[in-house]
């Protein structure tokens, strides 16, 4: 199944990252939109077909994945304490402090942003659409870390590219009434009222104004290659792939 992306960062050795792809799954519906490894359990897709891709991905796994229940907001949670209770947390991203415990976060268009301390004592998943971003999730997460932010690593994982984001004016003025600097983010459209974002350079510009600068990934386009991500804005109905991030033991 090792149909996945592995990110190109300057991680400690202890810590281990995977993005998935939506290429050898057993998802099959009649209009393809949940074919291959769809691991999301909340978007019509057979629940049965997804338990099974969820099954493919924990072969290579340490644990079980904390699986979140997204809400595209700003709320982090440490899933070491919650592991044990087997269910849905309700927050944006996912720090853990322990050994083999899995944390991820499930997109499709959305931006998967992986965290780690230079130190490999702490990892995180972050799921950044852009209303996550506005409303803070990046800071949250990385002041829940508790370390300095000189010390922490972020990779960017494949998103929804400039050149199909379009966001309405209201979208644009949230951004930059926070921060001037956001506006180099947004790109005029042909229609009236509407822009491209950059979530990418949107996400970026928030970890730079927090003091990390090790940024790496970023640009991979999951609207643009339907053979490999799956895309919200592309089908409306689709899958979902997952950012998953865990801390192991050296000889692991």
């Amino acid at each position: 199944m090792k149909n996945w992306i592995t990110p190109e960062w300057p991680s400690p050795a202890n810590v281990r990252a995977l993005f998935t792809t939506r290429q050898g799954g057993v998802s099959q519906d009649v209009e393809g939109k949940y074919a291959g490894l769809n691991l999301g359990d909340h978007v019509e897709d057979d629940h049965a077909l997804v338990q099974q891709n969820r099954q493919l991905l924990r072969n290579y796994l340490p644990s079980d994945p904390c699986w979140l229940k997204q809400i595209h907001g700003s709320r982090f949670v440490w899933v070491d304490a919650l592991k044990s209770e087997h269910h849905d947390f309700e927050a944006d991203a996912a720090l853990s402090r322990t050994q083999g415990v899995v944390c991820a976060v499930l997109v499709a268009d959305c931006l998967p942003i992986l965290l780690c301390n230079r130190g490999g004592s702490i990892v995180g998943a972050i799921h950044a659409g852009w209303r996550g971003l506005a409303s803070g999730v990046i800071e949250n997460a990385v002041y829940g870390m508790n370390c300095r932010t000189s010390d922490v690593i972020a990779w960017l994982g494949p998103a929804i590219s400039n050149q199909y984001f379009e966001v309405g004016e209201e979208v644009r003025d949230t951004f930059v009434n926070q921060d001037d600097q956001s506006s180099l983010a947004f790109f005029a459209s042909t229609d009236t009222g509407k822009w491209f974002a950059d979530i990418f350079m949107l996400a970026k510009q928030r970890l730079v104004n927090l003091g990390i600068n090790q940024i790496y990934g970023g640009g991979e386009c999951t609207y643009s290659n339907p053979s490999q991500f799956y895309s919200y804005r592309r089908d409306k109905r689709t899958g979902r792939m997952a950012a998953l991030i865990w801390l192991s033991a050296l000889n692991v």
